[in-house]
């Protein structure tokens, strides 16, 4: 496997969603096949915290094909490096295995820093099935934190990577004050997981429904809505029939609409919001409204933090008033 950024991966911080339309399961190269909707189970590792290099980042890759893979782009003389990296360190630990860690020294990698767009550090990223996602920028508190990687567990669940990593420091057993906790999702959402595993979008839906009936400040709920709406809306279709329906009909709103849906979930971000920016003027009040809503929607499926969010956020107000 080649070095960041393999073949067909976009670097713009997006996961191609595309690929979970009817997608077959993942399955780690060399791998023996499991069911649709089946876990990965246990993924031996030499430790929950690697070292990538440009020279090893292959491998940690195709590892991310079935456990989540949360990569550290740091320097030594970096202070706030200092700060962030114990924190992930303490995580990876506490997770047990949820997801692995990969630090990569900028200075000795310059390859990979290139690749990850590493503009100041810290950088932190994800790899979830062999495709990169931007995380965040600096350092930033352990609470925060936490509420990234669960998001981060949310997506590689929806795609299908939920092998558990299992390295020779989790053989020893721990005493009472060392055993991890490891994080309970509330019931809602591990049943949303399940169907979404099972390919069955409109129960999590509905689950994910609920559970924003029950707590409106729910994020991950509200999150988790918009990415398994954005699949059911997918789900079924073809690139080539969304492609050529909305060539044939520039003036159908849905066909526009589930255009846009496709071009975000293959990473082209700016390419649908800006086909949807540029629609707006010409509907109705009820098709404005509808464009405002799946523009909203859309912001929940890249996260609120997307720098695309806000300069998207400005020319929807500027058209609205």
């Amino acid at each position: 496997m080649s070095l960041v950024p393999p073949s067909g991966v976009n670097m713009r911080g997006a996961v191609d969603l595309s690929s979970l339309v009817n997608r077959p399961p993942a399955v780690a190269p060399g791998a023996p096949a499991v069911a649709d909707g089946a876990a990965t189970g246990p993924v031996p590792v030499p430790s929950l915290t690697l070292v990538g290099t440009d020279a090893n980042f292959g491998e940690v890759l195709e590892l991310s094909m079935t456990v989540p893979v949360i990569v550290d782009l740091w320097a030594e003389w970096c202070e706030p490096c200092k700060q962030l990296t114990p924190i992930l360190e303490k995580l990876v630990a506490e997770y047990a295995g949820m997801f692995v860690l990969a630090k990569v020294d900028v200075d000795a990698n310059p390859q990979l820093t290139q690749a990850f767009q590493a503009q100041s550090i810290p950088t932190v990223a994800a790899v979830i099935g062999g495709q990169p996602v931007q995380l965040f920028n600096g350092a930033i508190p352990e609470g925060q934190v936490r509420e990234v990687l669960q998001r981060v567990l949310q997506l590689a669940a929806e795609h299908g990577v939920t092998g558990v990593a299992v390295a020779p420091e989790q053989t020893e057993e721990p005493t009472e004050a060392e055993t991890p906790v490891e994080p309970e999702l509330p019931p809602l959402h591990r049943e949303a997981y399940e169907a979404i595993e099972r390919g069955d979008y409109a129960a999590a839906i509905t689950l994910y429904k609920t559970a924003v009936a029950q707590d409106p400040r729910d994020q991950m709920a509200i999150a988790g809505l918009a990415q398994v709406g954005l699949l059911a809306r997918l789900q079924g279709r073809t690139i080539a029939e969304i492609r050529s329906a909305a060539a044939a009909s520039p003036d159908d709103l849905d066909a526009q609409l589930l255009v846009a849906d496709l071009d975000l979930s293959g990473g082209h971000i700016e390419d649908a919001f800006d086909r949807l920016l540029e629609l707006f003027p010409s509907q109705d009040p009820a098709g404005k409204n509808r464009i405002r809503e799946r523009i909203l929607d859309l912001f929940e499926v890249i996260g609120r933090d997307d720098p695309r969010v806000a300069p998207t956020r400005s020319r929807l107000t500027a058209l609205l008033y």
